[in-house]
């Protein structure tokens, strides 16, 4: 055989070998021929990509977790807070995400820190501490429908922390404290009402069977003999006070 002949072949053996790509099941190639698109992405498995016709763009499918960098967000009542995020996303189309933006994980980046301080710069401090989850779907919405012409899918978007100034920390303890103390009182109150209209139900009952009036006395006596008390009471009847009093104001 020839020395070219073999050179020849030995050549085209190295670039076929060369052409040969292995793509995994989570990867996808975006091929350009000739600088031109080809319609469908090729693999998963064995593929073939001639260079220099062709060049191919991988492309990951597997789902991309993202910090979004704390975000100073004024609030819409007037709370400078620092607010970071998470963000989960995929490719779902491989070729929009190559062709129709630069860089789809910068991009989606970006996106997702002006959304942040967009929508939680309408919301108030109360809402962004207790509906954090109404905040988390609103967030995942807009960022998803911002972000599909590029082929990419927002499963998910986590407020992860929210930084509040010392002073409003401060603030929050003293409004929570008051709060407590409130509740205290008001249930103090309560138990104060509760108590009294027992005790007017027991008046009540006890002024229409005065002899139970020196039955209760006799109890009390009985109660204090138990704890061995030196102390002796002599009941005296309310009627007897009355009577002395009133006979003083007569003398008047």
């Amino acid at each position: 055989m020839p020395f070219g002949l073999t050179v020849a072949i030995v050549i085209v053996v190295l670039y076929l070998l060369s052409a040969i790509k292995i793509l995994a099941e989570y990867e996808r190639g975006v091929i350009f021929r000739l600088g031109r698109l080809l319609p469908k992405p090729k693999g998963p498995g064995l593929i073939f990509v001639f260079a220099p016709i062709d060049r191919m763009v991988r492309i990951s499918l597997r789902t991309v977790v993202m910090d979004v960098p704390s975000q100073d967000v004024i609030t819409k009542d007037n709370v400078s807070v620092k607010v970071n995020a998470v963000v989960y996303f995929r490719v779902l189309e491989p070729t929009k995400s190559v062709v129709e933006v630069e860089n789809y994980k910068y991009a989606t980046s970006q996106l997702s820190q002006t959304t942040l301080r967009s929508i939680l710069g309408q919301a108030e401090l109360d809402e962004l501490l207790s509906e954090r989850e109404k905040l988390n779907e609103r967030l995942a919405e807009i960022i998803d429908l911002h972000s599909d012409p590029w082929g990419v899918k927002v499963s998910l978007v986590e407020v992860k922390h929210v930084d509040l100034p010392s002073e409003m920390q401060r603030a929050m303890a003293k409004q929570a404290e008051a709060e407590r103390e409130k509740r205290a009182k008001i249930i103090h109150a309560d138990g104060e009402f509760m108590a009294s209209k027992r005790l007017a139900d027991a008046g009540s009952i006890l002024s229409k069977q005065p002899v139970t009036i020196q039955l209760r006395f006799l109890q009390t006596l009985t109660e204090i003999a138990t704890e061995q008390n030196s102390t002796i009471l002599f009941p005296i009847p309310i009627d007897l006070l009355k009577g002395i009093v009133g006979s003083a104001s007569s003398k008047k």
